[in-house]
């Protein structure tokens, strides 16, 4: 992993995952961490440079309308307790699932927003397992 690679996850380690976090907290009321495969963004600068967007910002707009009351809230705060991800080659290796309080999403991260998930693909995931 080259020099800019590894200043960048230090920033994404560093600033911008433990702000995400707060953002999960304000929104739902607990703290949930995320679990990143960071091996998987070897020599893709790119694609470390779509990380927050297209999966920590998109995941606070899904929880943003799954928690608009309290058994929303509720329902995340039981239900999700770790957020995994992982950098794939192509989309055709993109998936998403939701299980055993788990959230997993393998994102092409390097194809901009053709390799990740929407929000609302995103919240319907989590709606359908919560």
């Amino acid at each position: 992993m080259g020099l800019q690679e590894r200043r960048k996850i230090k920033e994404l380690q560093d600033t911008v995952f433990p702000g995400r976090a707060k953002e999960i907290e304000e929104i739902c009321g607990a703290a949930i961490p995320y679990d990143v495969d960071w091996d998987s963004f070897d020599g893709d600068l790119e694609g470390l440079n779509f990380l927050d967007n297209g999966s920590c910002h998109r995941l606070n707009m899904a929880l943003r309308t799954i928690c608009v009351d309290d058994l929303g809230k509720e329902a995340v705060r039981e239900g999700l307790k770790l957020i995994r991800l992982r950098n794939v080659a192509g989309a055709q290796e993109m998936k998403i699932g939701f299980t055993d309080g788990v959230l997993e999403m393998h994102c092409a991260y390097a194809l901009k927003s053709d390799g990740f998930f929407s929000d609302s693909a995103i919240a319907a995931v989590l709606e359908k397992s919560l």
